[in-house]
């Protein structure tokens, strides 16, 4: 009987801390653990007590990367708690403001932290030293200036803005300041057009996942606001249904919650190749278009070729953004709704850059937050994950330490877990016994 040990002390490049662990025995899995020890943030207890107002300004917190998300999640769920209806115009707004977050957190993804490992390099500044890599590394940065500058136009500030708020934004800009952002936009969509057709000829690993995909789906749009929740394996359902149908659990080598379909527990992905599996139609033209060009049309179920959805995703949003800013005429005043406290629970979904990410407040009769849940889409990918790895390990057990070392990399960082970014992502170590 032989046994291996691939061990990771420290997973490096995601958000927090962690380690990997697996034990093979006769080629097969016995034991796999993606060990997440970052301590808990308690974020869901803190915001227990604080007023209503607070919490838009409180989860942008969780993330630097998409702020955004928990801003439109939570803003959509209190205003479900609170029977509010924002003004005309903000609706736009609140897509533009998405389409800002996902270019940027895309771009940064795909160019700066997955691009390296399908090039042989271990970072973005190694690529930056080959003459024929820096252009692709500056494209990719100037890209991410783009979503940067219209978060902050839209935000006040490109890492955790401060205009949204419950009802509306505090402060709408006028036509005058985004309509110079326009020129930039059509240098962008012709930028992520021709990295999108570069990016289709690198080399995937080969992997077939037959997922479970969730995501919203919206009949008209491409979501990232609203929708319904739909999955691969027949479900179609409210938000407000969420909690019916998933459900979270402990697991005791991880800090973080592991979600699960709640009538199968059976683990799901979320996230661009999810979208995408539901909501091809509803791409922007030029977007929809190249996506057949390079054959990501679905169904897609290989997680590797995920850096090419985030890339249709990166010219979807600069296509809205760019159509969405050519007809803005502004909102006029006010650019929020008038609010009167009462009791009430809402619950809301709307599309991070990593996938369908979920949250629930109950409000007491003064506004004052009485319970608070927030599903992040990593969370609900961590079990996806495992298991990608506990089918995906057997078949690279044959390669050098390098090759298998890289694979392992490329499948873990395919879901684009919420990042810190470090030195490298992993040291792997093949014990055998």
């Amino acid at each position: 009987m032989s046994e291996q040990h691939i061990r990771v002390d420290y997973l490096a490049r995601v958000e927090g801390e962690g380690a990997l662990k697996i034990t093979v025995r006769d080629n097969q899995v016995v034991d796999l653990r993606l060990d997440i020890f970052e301590p808990p943030r308690f974020f869901e207890a803190f915001l227990r007590g604080r007023s209503f107002h607070e919490v838009v300004d409180i989860v942008a917190r969780i993330c630097g990367i998409c702020p955004v998300a928990y801003q439109m999640s939570a803003a959509h769920a209190l205003e479900k708690a609170l029977a509010i209806t924002p003004p005309p115009g903000v609706r736009s707004l609140r897509r533009l403001l998405y389409c800002g977050e996902w270019i940027e957190s895309h771009a940064l993804h795909v160019f700066l932290l997955h691009l390296p490992d399908f090039l042989g390099h271990e970072s973005a500044v190694s690529m930056a030293s080959d003459p024929a890599l820096r252009p692709i590394v500056e494209r990719g940065l100037r890209l991410k200036k783009i979503g940067n500058r219209l978060m902050t136009i839209l935000g006040g500030r490109e890492i955790h803005p401060v205009s949204v708020c419950v009802g509306g934004f505090y402060r709408a800009p006028a036509p005058s300041e985004l309509r110079p952002l326009l020129p930039e936009f059509e240098w962008g969509i012709e930028a992520a057009a021709q990295t999108l057709r570069w990016a289709a000829g690198l080399e995937f690993p080969a992997f077939d996942g037959r997922y479970d995909f969730v995501s919203l789906f919206h009949p008209d749009e491409y979501p990232m606001n609203e929708g319904r929740i739909v999955s691969s394996w027949g479900l179609d359902i409210a938000i407000e249904d969420y909690e019916k149908h998933f459900r979270e659990l402990q697991v005791p080598h991880s800090n973080a919650l592991h979600s699960v379909r709640a009538d199968m527990g059976t683990s799901y992905m979320v996230g661009p190749l999810a979208r995408l599996h539901f909501n091809f139609e509803r791409l922007q033209p030029e977007a929809k278009a190249l996506a057949r060009e390079v054959g990501m049309c679905p169904p897609m179920h290989n997680p590797f070729a995920s850096l090419l959805a985030r890339g249709v995703e990166i010219l979807h949003a600069l296509e809205e953004a760019h159509a969405i800013i050519r007809e803005y005429r502004g909102i006029g005043e006010p650019c929020s709704a008038e609010i009167t406290a009462r009791s009430g629970v809402g619950m809301h979904a709307t599309e991070a850059p990593r996938g369908l990410l979920y949250h629930r407040y109950r409000v007491g009769e003064d506004g004052t937050i009485l319970e608070a849940k927030i599903v992040p889409p990593t969370a609900q990918n961590l079990r996806r994950i495992e298991d990608d790895l506990r089918h995906y390990v057997p078949s690279i057990l044959s390669l050098p330490l390098p090759d298998a070392t890289l694979r392992c990399e490329q499948l873990v960082r395919s879901y684009d877990p919420c990042i810190s970014c470090a030195t490298h992502f992993l040291k792997l170590e093949i014990e055998h016994v």
